[in-house]
């Protein structure tokens, strides 16, 4: 029993790793950055813009519905080109609490890691 616990398994070195992350802004009046970011085998990055989660009036859930369509259609094109998600991780930054109760600012962040088959 004790030496499958510790077999060597092999098969995750026939597989080679991809990530993006989103990073969706959370400040009042539409001022933050939103992206999806991705980081090249070669260290170069490219950022994809997003809309922010608040617009001049507050929450704007036009901007949310785009963002989800963005960040499927990633999805949906690592998919087609044989990328498996394996993992979703999620976090949120946000200021502590000011003295009058509020914060107000922050980002939503999610990173996406996939795999596939070496080619």
């Amino acid at each position: 029993m004790s030496l499958v616990a510790f077999k060597n398994d092999t098969k995750d070195n026939n597989y080679e790793y991809k990530q993006f992350s989103t990073v969706e802004s959370i400040i009042p009046a539409g001022l933050g950055r939103s992206r999806i970011i991705e980081t090249s085998n070669d260290g170069q990055f490219t950022e994809k813009e997003l809309k922010n989660f608040y617009s001049a009036v507050g929450i704007n859930f036009n901007n949310i519905a785009n963002n989800d369509q963005v960040i499927v259609g990633r999805l949906n094109d690592y998919t087609s080109q044989g990328w498996e998600l394996v993992e979703i991780n999620t976090g949120v930054q946000s200021p502590a609490i000011g003295a009058n109760g509020s914060h107000g600012e922050g980002i939503y962040m999610t990173r996406y890691l996939f795999r596939r088959l070496k080619q």
